[in-house]
């Protein structure tokens, strides 16, 4: 991948913003990182509580256990911190593989509200394409040195901040410090020897004025691609002679791979296929199998400013924001002759055009992303009288996504095509305005009634940029049957076809025969990822407004109890009010039980409304060209769509808390059910032969009729709808010890466990198949736990892990279905420090130190899951890497 570093344009205009408009909250220390470690903002609108004292689950991580994770990606931290949080890395997954989606309890991307200093984080520009069709906001933009806290409520919020709360909430606390600087250095890479990897990352503090504060972070990252692959070998193209596999491709196809011209076929193919074996190497730009299955080259820069000022006046000023650039990239399926993109192709004169011209062992697209990711915030918080406090914000988000696709080809234009191309581009923009208001009254109980309320307006814009190159979208010739009319419709030559002299002798025009090039349909746009054509660039908005109110009090010294209530109104899926009610009862010094129930409300973003896609995927096994379109648009409504609308969902928790001289335990089960669940429909077969299946023949004429070109080679369709009802229910476990040794050595145990189930209770629109019903419900693992061991002898310390994922279990589209068991996975991981000094500190450690891997695909089970090279599930949250050693050293002024 081309190692550029972008400029950073808003770094300027961001510290600007910083000094202009800053506040010191009240809730933080200005010089200081970690005085918020037991103090939790998210989950009660009203006044911060501890974490054993909410009514809500809730999980708090300082700034020493963030460091204390041997990852430098914020999300991978998170899937090591909270067992219920999953994420994977998706190889070949288009823009997914950019922005990985996560899951908050087995639920999407967009059902986990994400905050940033209690201010909603815009979504990223990704929707992913199939199954959940997820767009949230990617996490990964937000570096870890930037963090001083992040609390992750496990409950449902929808009523106290609105849509996309249906799972939970994560709140990332920014650094709030006006002094010191820290500067981390680490390098690794896997046991295998690939996948080396450095971050630099840093933060300064400084005072603005006496008053106030600067925290600025930063961090780069740079990272290659790892490869666990075997060579591309299937039943219909086999690269690898020793393979059984390569016995069952036709005589012809084996020529190609060996080399060995077949017999009977003309002189051109023949040549073909002499030198076939010599581009093979050169079929994918990275790695050594024409399919580099691992994780994809990536570097990044972020860039976060968060500051404030007391106006010592009962009145602050507050500012935050960020930048970031990212540039990633990824493999397509790879392209064999005679897949339906390596065709022959008879041209005007005659003579016969093969892409193998272009690319004489076949082609694998390679796919780049550049994301460019903004936001800035600001407010002003205060008191309005000795009961009443007030925060004024307003916010800006942009996420924006830069395609390039190359080493691939517009199959319709032969021999003209580019093998360059820049699909075009995607940006999510958010502005919100925002009031949050508190009183307090005293009506006599153990504490006074906190009344929480506000309002939000909240304007968001998803636009579809149109390619700047018109080759990446455009028909060429070789989209229609006989492009230029050599053929009469009697199987006979047309003038232009007995003019068409350039035939090869051993391959003459042959009208008649249906086989002959002449008659060869082809892709239309750039093969992978086809461009964004005028008719599939658009502008989709639309805004919303909120009021919500909150009420909570301590009826007794024992019992507080907190309910509240949220109205929604947005342009495109009008209004809903939804609500919750929490309690928590304290039994004694020790024990305590708490509980809540609430509803919530999720519509379907612009992204959701708009994305439309042609990739190739797997619906049957066989890689296929297949189409995503707008569920309201001419061509999903030609083939049966309905409308979109909002999901609702209904959940409820109950659980305790335990507090011993040294021991904390926490313990909520929890249900969460989702009507109207949103979701891409199972793949849908199409096909233009009139003779073949009558469903997939009647697709095909709904694509030519509403006008989508190069509906002939559109294998599969899909689109979104709000398809299912789903039920997830499950608990978590959250469980710390302190030990004290003698000679000032310490021990701290910590367990965090979640166990997870969901159902599909009902399919009204019938739009699961039952592979894609099964694996919602089987592929991520029911269980899963984490247990650290942390000790301290001095200025040594020594850090031990365990990370454990349960069973799961993956279907294949056969009847009856053919199901693969994933048995558990345990990974350890250990480091060790030596605080060289009070300014130094070093660490040397390792992820998965006995280089375990989870089990391999089963290709018996599924085959028609996992082509291709793949040797480990690559959807899986399981990571399939191995062993990962690593270096780190700290410096603190």
């Amino acid at each position: 991948m081309p190692k550029q570093f972008k400029t950073l344009p808003l770094a300027t205009a961001l510290i600007s913003l910083g000094a202009a408009a800053t506040i010191a909250p009240t809730a933080f220390a200005q010089n200081s990182v970690t005085q918020l470690e037991e103090v939790v903002i998210t989950g009660l609108r009203g006044k911060p509580r501890s974490a054993v004292d909410s009514a809500v689950p809730i999980d708090t991580f300082n700034t020493e256990q963030i460091e204390a994770i041997s990852h430098t990606d914020t999300v991978d931290i998170l899937q090591t911190l909270v067992p219920s949080f999953n994420v994977n890395r998706q190889p070949i997954s288009d823009g997914a593989s950019f922005i990985r989606p996560i899951q908050l309890r087995g639920l999407d991307s967009h059902h986990a509200l994400v905050l940033v200093n209690g201010k909603r984080r815009h979504r990223s520009s990704l929707v992913q394409i199939g199954g959940s069709g997820t767009q949230g906001p990617d996490v990964a933009t937000i570096p870890a040195s930037a963090i001083q806290s992040i609390e992750v409520l496990r409950d449902g919020a929808s009523s106290q901040y609105g849509s996309d709360a249906i799972a939970g909430v994560l709140n990332f606390n920014l650094k709030t410090n006006n002094e010191g600087v820290d500067f981390t250095v680490d390098t690794g890479q896997f046991y295998e020897g690939d996948g080396a990897s450095y971050t630099v990352q840093g933060n300064i503090g400084l005072p603005l004025g006496e008053n106030g504060f600067v925290s600025i972070s930063g961090e780069v990252f740079e990272s290659e691609f790892t490869e666990r692959a075997e060579q591309y070998c299937e039943a219909w193209f086999c690269l690898d002679t020793n393979n059984p596999r390569f016995e069952e491709t036709s005589e012809l196809r084996q020529g190609f791979v060996t080399g060995t011209p077949t017999s009977g076929a003309s002189a051109r193919v023949q040549g073909l296929q002499s030198a076939f074996p010599g581009g093979i190497a050169d079929a994918s730009v990275e790695g050594e199998n024409a399919m580099p299955w691992g994780v994809p080259n990536r570097e990044h820069q972020m860039f976060f400013v968060n500051a404030g000022y007391d106006l010592a006046n009962g009145m602050e000023l507050y500012a935050f924001g960020n930048y970031g650039a990212v540039q990633s990239d990824g493999s397509f399926f790879y392209r064999y002759p005679g897949n339906g993109t390596i065709e022959d192709l008879r041209q005007a004169d005659g003579s016969i055009y093969s892409p193998l011209e272009k690319f004489p062992g076949g082609f694998t697209p390679r796919f780049e992303g550049e994301v460019e990711d903004i936001s800035a915030a600001a407010g002003l918080r205060g008191s309005i009288t000795e009961r009443t406090t007030f925060d004024i914000s307003a916010r800006f988000g942009s996420n924006e996504i830069d395609y390039r696709l190359f080493n691939t080809i517009n199959p319709s234009l032969g021999a003209a095509s580019p093998t360059d191309f820049r699909p075009g581009t995607l940006t999510n923009e958010e502005v919100q305005l925002q009031l949050d208001l508190v009183t307090e009254f005293d009506v006599g109980l153990a504490g006074p009634l906190v009344f929480a309320y506000g309002a939000s307006y909240l304007d968001e814009t998803y636009d579809v940029g149109q390619s700047s190159q018109a080759e990446s979208y455009s028909a060429g010739p070789h989209a229609v049957s006989d492009p230029f009319n050599l053929c009469n419709d009697d199987g006979t030559p047309t003038a232009a076809g007995l003019g068409a002299t350039n035939a090869p002798a051993d391959e003459p025009l042959d009208c008649a025969n249906p086989d002959d090039p002449v008659y060869q349909v082809v892709g239309v746009g750039s093969n992978g990822f086809p461009g964004y054509s005028p008719a599939f660039s658009e502008e989709y908005t639309r805004d919303s407004y909120a009021f919500y109110g909150d009420l909570s009090a301590d009826l007794t010294d024992q019992f507080l109890v907190q309910g509240a209530l949220r109205y929604e109104d947005y342009s495109d899926f009008g209004s809903e009010v939804v609500g919750k009610i929490a309690a928590r009862y304290r039994i004694n010094d020790t024990f305590a039980l708490r509980g809540s129930f609430g509803t919530g409300f999720r519509a379907p973003t612009p992204g959701q409304q708009g994305t439309t896609n042609v990739s190739t995927r797997l619906p049957n096994g066989f890689p296929v060209a297949t189409g995503l379109f707008p569920a309201g648009g001419t061509v999903a409504q030609a083939l049966g769509a309905q409308e979109l609308a909002p999901e609702t969902s209904t959940s409820f928790t109950l659980g305790f808390t335990a507090e011993f001289s040294d021991l904390s335990l926490t313990f909520d089960a929890y249900s969460i059910d989702i009507d109207d669940r949103f979701r891409a429909v199972s793949t849908l077969d199409v096909s233009a032969d009139p003779d073949g299946d009558s469903d997939a023949y009647e697709r095909y004429l709904a694509l030519v009729a509403a006008g989508v070109v190069g509906a002939e080679s559109i294998g599969g369709v899909n689109y979104f709808q709000n398809a299912i009802d789903t039920e997830t229910i499950g608990f978590d476990l959250v469980a710390n010890y302190a030990m004290q040794w003698d000679g000032g050595q310490s021990t701290d145990f910590s367990l965090a466990l979640n166990y997870n189930e969901q159902e599909v209770v009902a399919d009204t629109l019938g739009v699961l198949n039952a592979e894609d019903k099964f694996d919602l419900e089987n592929q991520l693992p029911n269980l899963r736990w984490n247990a650290t061991a942390f000790h301290t002898i001095g200025d040594f310390s020594v850090m031990a892990r365990a990370r454990y994922f349960g069973e799961s279990e993956d279907s294949d589209n056969t009847s009856p279905l053919s199901v693969q068991t994933y048995d558990p996975t345990i990974f350890f991981d250990l480091e060790g420090s030596w605080q060289i000094n009070q300014m130094l500190r070093a660490s040397i450690g390792g992820r998965n130190i006995f280089d375990e891997y989870p089990d391999e695909v089963d290709r018996v089970a599924s085959d028609n899951d996992y082509c291709c090279g793949r040797i480990y599930a690559s959807t899986s949250v399981v990571d399939w890497q191995g062993g990962y050693y690593y270096l780190r050293l700290r410096a603190d002024f």
